[in-house]
């Protein structure tokens, strides 16, 4: 019988997050169990507006498409194009069709209304530009990267032309084949223009790097930033295509690790510019191995963008808190086991709260509760053993259907 719990338990807001961590993170990411529940994504965009206005967090990365997400933070800085223009092109998986996102950034243009440059927020989707059916071309990636430094550096410095690049790419549906995920052998990724191409896109990150004070004397900081993200793209393309042509057994756990590893770099970036807030899925932020079966084959394992992020950020640069729910009746999850975490913490009063993870961590002690099995494979339970290694975790009761 474990007893206390209701003690580790707390209104869902800023100050019961804040309590809980010892001072503010640079890298604050909040996780969600399951994609497309709206009622995650409203206490999502209360918390979030919270931790901007009370503990000066100045970017909002969400786990979309980083290239797609800027037509959001352009429209953001400086009201580029339509509210709907930026929901329809500033979004991968779906996501701007979301009426909780297109409230979030709503609300972050009204914010910026009228604030100088420094106070105003900003947008980024920290994913690849990925699906799980499969890659995007890098031409886009790179052909901007190329552009950049074609506009500010001689000729002579850069490796290739803009027309070589441009051969060397080919038609876009050769990278996009969305065949490709499941048939290792109609990937482009280990052809002998990928390989060129992996090169030129190392040598292209290099020179960005080397011309760093003339590039950014002859533009700005940011557009510099974005050029980085061009190059971190680009890069992490080309290498998940290479892993999409392998055969190996590990080719599932290289593809989701290069993904994550994409995750962390953008994240890093992010941070390093500004006080950022990240939200995704749980297995994307978490502090332990990720783990997730697909298809037929074996479970694969991989560290997770916020793990990585956490080990090479160091000291308390990350924080993150997990999500759990009770219930999504409508996609067919009941009521939780009363012995289950979930179950444990549905019978508290109250239909939302911030738990004390680590509280709740000791409570159990070396036995804690066997992980709840959901039947809707959309849903990924918390796994109990991992409490200790979450800073704190938002428990919603009962997730409403359609």
């Amino acid at each position: 019988m474990v007893t206390g719990i209701e003690d580790t338990a707390h209104p869902v807001d800023s100050s019961s997050v804040m309590a809980l961590l010892p001072g503010r993170p640079r890298l604050l990411a909040l996780g969600e169990p399951t994609h497309g529940e709206d009622l995650l994504l409203d206490i999502r965009n209360g918390l979030f507006r919270q931790l901007v206005e009370r503990e000066g967090y100045r970017t909002i990365a969400i786990e979309s498409d980083c290239l797609r997400g800027l037509a959001v933070d352009d429209h953001l800085a400086s009201g580029a194009g339509t509210l709907d223009e930026a929901m329809e092109h500033g979004f991968s998986h779906g996501f701007g069709a979301c009426a909780a996102n297109r409230e979030l950034v709503r609300w972050m243009r009204a914010y910026n209304d009228g604030r100088p440059a420094s106070e105003r927020l900003r947008f980024a989707g920290f994913d690849g530009p990925l699906e799980i059916t499969g890659a995007a071309s890098p031409r886009q990636a790179l052909t901007a990267l190329h552009g950049h430094l074609a506009e500010n550096v001689g000729a002579e410095l850069l490796p290739c032309t803009a027309a070589a690049l441009d051969r060397l790419l080919g038609a876009d549906d050769r990278w996009t084949d969305p065949a490709a995920m499941t048939d290792p052998s109609r990937s482009a990724g280990r052809s002998a223009e990928a390989r060129r191409l992996r090169l030129l896109a190392d040598e292209l990150v290099a020179l960005l790097d080397a011309q760093a004070p003339r590039l950014i004397a002859a533009s700005s900081r940011d557009e510099w930033d974005r050029a980085r993200l061009y190059g971190r793209t680009a890069v992490g393309l080309l290498r998940y295509h290479h892993w999409m042509a392998d055969t190996s057994p590990a080719r599932m756990a290289r593809l989701l690790g290069v993904r994550d590893q994409m995750m962390a770099d953008n994240l890093l970036a992010l941070a390093e510019r500004a006080p950022t807030l990240a939200f995704a899925h749980n297995a994307h932020l978490q502090r332990d191995e990720s783990s997730m079966r697909m298809w037929d084959l074996p479970p694969v394992q991989w560290w997770s963008a916020g793990a990585i992020a956490e080990a090479r950020m160091g000291g308390q640069g990350y924080a993150f808190l997990a999500t759990a729910v009770g219930t999504i009746r409508h996609r067919g999850v009941g009521t939780p086991p009363p012995d289950s975490l979930e179950g444990l913490l549905y019978a508290l009063p109250g239909e939302r709260r911030v738990v004390d993870a680590r509280r709740l961590a000791a409570a159990f002690g070396e036995a804690p509760p066997e992980p709840r099995r959901s039947p809707y494979h959309g849903y990924a339970p918390l796994d109990p053993a991992q409490l200790a290694r979450m800073d704190a975790m938002v428990f919603v009761k009962d997730l409403p259907g359609e």
